[in-house]
């Protein structure tokens, strides 16, 4: 007997409202240039392709808690760099060093965190979480 996801599939669906994209660079990093005035390695103008878009959603990793913390308690906190990306199931699978770009959002209201839009994020570690309806990758901040 299978095991019907389809309601998990439209909650977790309506919970997907960025907009995404995901671009790859084909040649990897040994076609990029030194920048000398910044030490940065530079892709060449139009080295990346889009892989895919879509809706998703990018959100801090590790969600805070909903109680503060007891006073003297000692807690790990995520570096304010990592966040994770939650894409569809249909999504690709993504690789390391793929960029996402959240390109806006459909959220009613406006954006779920209005700083994310048109910043871009590195795949850090694309083997976070692949379940029955997400797929879920760690993924660090570029810009």
């Amino acid at each position: 007997m299978a095991f019907d996801v389809e309601g998990a599939r439209r909650v977790v669906g309506r919970l997907l409202d960025d907009e995404l994209e995901v671009w790859r660079d084909g040649a990897g990093r040994a076609d990029d240039v030194l920048d000398e005035s910044t030490g940065r390695l530079v892709p060449p103008a139009g080295d990346e392709v889009l892989v895919w878009a879509g809706l998703g959603a990018v959100m801090p990793l590790g969600r805070p808690a909903l109680t503060p913390p007891l006073a003297g308690a000692t807690v790990a906190q995520p570096p304010t760099t990592d966040h994770q990306a939650v894409l569809p199931i249909a999504a690709p699978p993504l690789r390391r060093d793929d960029v996402v770009r959240v390109a806006g959002s459909v959220r009613p209201g406006g954006p779920r965190d209005a700083a994310l839009v048109g910043r871009r994020f590195r795949v850090a570690d694309e083997t976070v979480g692949t379940f029955t309806v997400v797929r879920i990758v760690r993924v660090q901040v570029i810009d």
